[in-house]
């Protein structure tokens, strides 16, 4: 008979899981149902991505199906990906109040720091890599523990695992201050514990032109690179 080691109150809880599903069109269908929740629009890029059993030739056939039956739609949603994409009417609709809203003000840079790996991040799976602004050997991909920061949807910044290596791929001074702020936010909302940055672009951060932009987010000079921490 198992023993009780603790309060009632702190006792894990068990469940009986349901059966595995046998029939492939079901898993097929929940499949596409997952990655168009997951992706918004979804591309083969993306599905090639997530190893999906079949690759892309069988969730196209599911989803050409869903489009027949109005549960999906297609379209040219993302310019250069071709006609394969498809979507849902709902994440449509929102892309469209986005192409409405233009007014004559200049545009707030929206900076978003992501996991590589994180599906919001369309570069590597629906977006080949971008060339970086120099000959770093190092190369971007979709590694656990890497990071990505997007600026307007942009790729902006691609930060190795543990940040010791950092990629650019703008010049532009307002969107690399938009993106080193977002990163920095990740240490001070303490979602990483510290960042040490000691090469970009395949440079060592000290003396490069990058360093300013980092200095001006809370970045302090140490001899292994720049380095950004929570305080206590």
């Amino acid at each position: 008979m198992p023993t009780r080691s603790g309060p009632p109150a702190v006792a894990g809880r068990w469940s009986l899981l349901p059966d595995r599903v046998s029939d492939n069109t079901i898993r097929a269908h929940a499949t596409a149902d997952t990655l168009l929740e997951r992706y918004g629009v979804l591309t083969r890029g993306s599905v090639q991505g997530e190893g999906v059993p079949g690759g892309f030739a069988l969730m196209y056939r599911v989803l050409t199906e869903f489009e027949d039956r109005g549960r999906c739609r297609r379209g040219y949603f993302i310019d250069s990906l071709g006609g394969a994409q498809f979507s849902t009417t709902d994440i449509v609709d929102r892309l469209r109040s986005f192409d409405g809203d233009r007014t004559g003000s200049p545009p707030q840079r929206a900076a978003v720091a992501l996991a590589a790996c994180d599906p919001a991040n369309p570069y590597g799976a629906a977006l080949s890599w971008p060339k970086s602004g120099g000959e770093s050997g190092h190369r971007p991909g979709r590694k656990a523990g890497a990071l990505v920061v997007l600026v307007d949807g942009d790729l902006a910044l691609y930060l190795e695992r543990g940040g010791k290596t950092l990629l650019s791929f703008t010049e532009d001074p307002d969107a690399r201050r938009a993106a080193v702020t977002a990163l920095a936010e990740l240490v001070r909302a303490r979602r990483v514990d510290s960042l040490v940055i000691d090469r970009v672009d395949g440079e060592t951060v000290h003396g490069h032109t990058f360093a300013e932009f980092l200095t001006a987010a809370g970045f302090s000079a140490t001899p292994r690179g720049l380095r950004l921490r929570t305080r206590p």
